[in-house]
């Protein structure tokens, strides 16, 4: 196995920064103003273009780069930091400009947002797509869908929609033009563009919802972007990500998990859709049912990326070269098993929180009743280990014997960190130190990424040097998404729940509550655990309950102390990946840390 150097730390990518982690993108309002007159827009735009015609376009520009540059073009332009969300975008659709050329028209997807319509006069309904246009001529919309229509493109009236990232990872558009506001731009199109999809966005005047207005001739330049054949292409992970998605496919997955007991899958609507399954065969639909629901595939997609880079990353070239030779089923199988895995703990996780969703649906439990849920929970662990065991015959079975023993421990120490949780719960005290919510972390979430990374180098071959690195490097990404996770239980969007501060509700000790304990003064600390401590039944008291937990908890300031131990545990996996010598998968890493952390 052929071995690089990696290169230098790259300061037009950036990927490694050093110091303390500038402002988290355009997470802060103060850094999403629109440069109010045309000229200076025009001027960001120009220099914009210029520097991006000096970048090196083989492989994507980070976050963290792309606000570098922003901020280098406004200090030299002399504009207010405010400007940096909107620079950042002009930075980043200009980087991407040649790349989108490079794309048939008909695989480009051109997002335009509803509140460019005539609110007053629109009567357009909307589905699970978006805005479905009438081309009643009453707004703007119509004229741009009219031409973009007319080149080939795609078309959605939508924004933030998660519909978008399925749309890419399904593999029906190869590159995304937007016009939308900066809020709906930084939820949308940063995985895109960490994923490596070319990306074009024209932002809105305003944050508005309704009536807004944007550089329309603009819009309509960017929507004319010609098709080069042939034009380079950067080197992307879209592929790979696309290949993790798709092994839950209902056939894809049929053909790699062929089914035992014939039979419907459970039925849709009301009651637990059971009527008319055989006995024997419902554990497997409902198992299977629930495996197609969704997820963002993120452990699946690790194992299948450390494999190819072990063995050449070719998949993760700009063009994803044959996939299907390049990743022999016996890996698939192996990385749908950890997907199986981390299913499997979801099912019992939400039993033992008594979540009530799960992927926008009623959880299990509350669907099927508790003891089929463990059931089919225990049913899916025992498909995972199935599904590696049964490629000894085609795997070395050393390997398949390392990955079930990695795995293996991985469950162990999954439930050992569940179970500190649980026995925490139940004490009296409701005190944690924020160390000790860390450590929690560290059982609960980083094994499942250790063994998703370490099953993919496993089936390449030996990894000895890689094996420590390797687990500390989950270790970090491991706790930093755990962190993250907490914080998005406090936002309105999340693609999981219907509800927000359900893990302060439920009385888990999350990073966050550790923080908020610790910094409180004591009368205000009583005030926490009395919030949480009584059962709340009326939905206008549970909204009141979450409210007063979110001012005590920005009064705490664990938001921005939380979201800084993220960026710690970034940083410190980028470092790591700069400790591997092998550079397709030291570029992993460095991707890895960025996506999931959100660099």
């Amino acid at each position: 196995m052929a071995t690089a150097p990696i290169p230098p730390p790259d300061a037009a990518h950036g990927l490694r920064p050093d110091g303390p982690a500038p402002a988290e993108g355009l997470a802060a309002e103060a850094l999403k103003r629109v440069p109010p007159l045309r000229a200076e827009r025009q001027c960001i735009r120009e220099h914009a273009a210029s520097l991006a015609a000096r970048l090196d376009r083989s492989r994507p520009l980070a976050r963290l780069a792309i606000e570098g540059h922003a901020r280098a073009i406004l200090a030299e332009l002399g504009l207010p930091e405010g400007y940096v969300g909107w620079t950042m975008v002009a930075v980043a659709s200009a980087f991407w400009r040649d790349q989108v050329e490079a794309i048939p028209p008909d695989r480009r997807l051109l997002l335009l947002p509803h509140c460019l319509r005539n609110s007053e006069r629109c009567n357009a309904e909307y589905n699970q797509l978006g805005l479905l246009c009438r081309d009643c001529g009453a707004c703007r919309l119509t004229d741009l869908r009219a031409v973009a229509l007319a080149r080939g493109y795609q078309v959605l009236i939508a924004e933030g929609s998660p519909t978008v990232i399925e749309i890419i990872l399904r593999g029906h558009a190869d590159a995304i033009l937007g016009a939308a506001c900066l809020n709906s731009l930084e939820k949308s199109l940063e995985k895109i563009l960490l994923a490596g999809v070319p990306c074009m966005a024209v932002p809105l005047l305003n944050n508005s919802c309704r009536d807004t207005s944007t550089d329309e001739d603009w819009v309509r330049e960017m929507i004319d972007t010609p098709y080069r054949r042939g034009a380079a292409r950067s080197q992307s992970y879209v592929h790979l990500l696309r290949a993790a998605t798709g092994l839950f496919d209902s056939a894809e997955l049929e053909r790699l998990v062929p089914r035992l007991r014939l039979g419907p899958a459970p039925a849709e609507g009301n009651g637990d859709g059971l009527e008319g399954l055989d006995p024997v065969a419902a554990t497997e639909a409902i198992a299977r049912h629930f495996l197609l629901l969704g997820g963002k595939h993120f452990r699946p997609f690790i194992t299948l990326a450390a494999y190819d880079a072990m063995t050449g990353a070719q998949g993760a070239g700009p063009e994803g070269t044959s996939l299907a030779a390049l990743l022999p089923d016996a890996v698939k199988r192996v990385a749908l098993a950890i997907e199986v895995f981390h299913k499997a703990s979801l099912i019992h996780d939400d039993i033992e929180d008594d979540d009530p969703f799960r992927y926008g649906h009623p959880a299990l439990h509350r669907r099927f009743g508790t003891p089929m849920a463990i059931n089919v929970g225990d049913y899916l662990i025992g498909l995972g280990y199935r599904l590696v065991a049964a490629e000894r015959e085609h795997l070395p079975a050393p390997a398949i014997a390392d990955v079930l023993g990695h795995l293996a421990e991985a469950h162990t120490k999954l439930c050992e960190g569940q179970g500190a949780e649980l026995a925490w719960r139940r004490a009296q005290d409701k005190r944690i130190a924020p160390l000790e919510a860390l450590k929690i972390y560290a059982l609960k979430t980083a094994p499942a990424f250790e063994a998703a990374l370490r099953a993919g180098l496993r089936l390449a071959g030996p990894i000895e040097p890689l094996a420590e690195p390797a687990a500390r490097f989950a270790r970090h990404l491991g706790v930093g998404f755990q962190v993250l996770n907490d914080l998005e239980d406090w936002e309105a969007e999340q693609p999981n729940k219907r509800a927000t501060g359900t893990d302060a509700l439920a009385g888990r000790p999350t990073i966050l509550w550790a923080m908020a304990m610790e910094r409180l003064d004591p009368p205000e600390r009583r005030r926490l655990e009395e919030l949480v401590a009584r059962p709340q039944h009326d939905p206008a008291a549970v909204v009141e309950v979450v409210e007063s937990v979110r001012g005590l908890y920005q009064r705490a300031g664990v938001y921005r102390q939380a979201r800084e131990l993220v960026a710690r545990h970034r940083q410190r996996a980028h470092a790591l990946a700069d400790s591997v010598t092998l550079a397709p998968l030291a570029h992993l890493l460095h991707y890895l840390a960025d996506i999931i952390l959100r660099g």
